[in-house]
């Protein structure tokens, strides 16, 4: 796996921009930028430390699908770290084969650091490397939605 990391300002409190990510006040914020990866993105599962979390989207064909993760460590609105151990394919979770073995462990961290009402998010994770160009295209345009969201 590789590690990339992301950053963007957003004109808003390290408050206001946690809660937008997650979706805290309301699932349909986190699904607003999420929708840059899967239009039909959203979760399942709670975001308090050791919880287990569904990432969950529906393919083309409309079967469901994601990753079966865990909050590894949530200190409310300054970070989150998520652990990313197997994969949903439908209502079943893999969590051993192959396909799973390029992912397990995987970790995502989304940091929160704020000065003078700009809070500076920066988004660390582990990619299967096949999956580097997607994540170098896709997380600008996903960092950019949660910009206008939080800045609202």
């Amino acid at each position: 796996m590789k590690k990339i990391q992301y950053h963007i300002n957003i004109n808003a409190s390290a408050e206001q921009v946690y809660n937008t990510m997650l979706g805290m006040d309301s699932i349909e914020t986190y699904e607003q930028w999420t929708a840059e990866f899967n239009p039909t993105s959203t979760y399942e599962g709670s975001w308090e430390k050791e919880a287990k979390i569904h990432f969950v989207g529906t393919d083309e064909n409309g079967k469901k699908g994601g990753m079966v993760s865990e909050i590894a460590d949530n200190i409310p609105f300054q970070f989150v770290s998520i652990r990313h151990n197997g994969i949903l394919d439908g209502e079943n979770e893999i969590m051993e084969g192959p396909e799973v073995e390029r992912w397990a462990g995987g970790l995502e961290n989304y940091a929160f650091h704020e000065n003078n009402g700009v809070t500076t998010v920066t988004v660390e994770s582990d990619v299967a490397e096949d999956y580097l160009d997607y994540f170098n295209t896709t997380w600008p345009k996903a960092l950019k939605k949660l910009k206008e969201l939080s800045e609202e």
